[in-house]
């Protein structure tokens, strides 16, 4: 099955198809530079569904972990040196 014109683009030296580069954006874009961060976010926010899921106030949960998740990067980076 021959590719249409168009459908693929150039990626870092290489071709894809406009699916795996709309892909790639969206990893980059969520993920950048600090995959801890994004890991981080993702436990944060399924760590409050499970708190409101028990039947428990779960408002709070989100701002704390996400706070604890941007104070830990930030700690990091100062280490790094960066």
């Amino acid at each position: 099955m021959a590719a249409r014109p168009g459908s693929s683009v150039a990626l870092g030296g290489r071709r894809v198809s406009r699916l795996a580069a709309f892909g790639l954006f969206w990893w980059d874009f969520v993920v950048g530079d600090d995959w801890m961060v994004a890991a981080g976010i993702a436990l944060s926010i399924a760590a409050s569904a499970l708190i409101a899921h028990a039947g428990f106030p779960a408002w709070w949960a989100l701002p704390v972990l996400v706070a604890a998740v941007l104070a830990g990067s930030i700690r990091r980076a100062i280490r790094a040196g960066g």
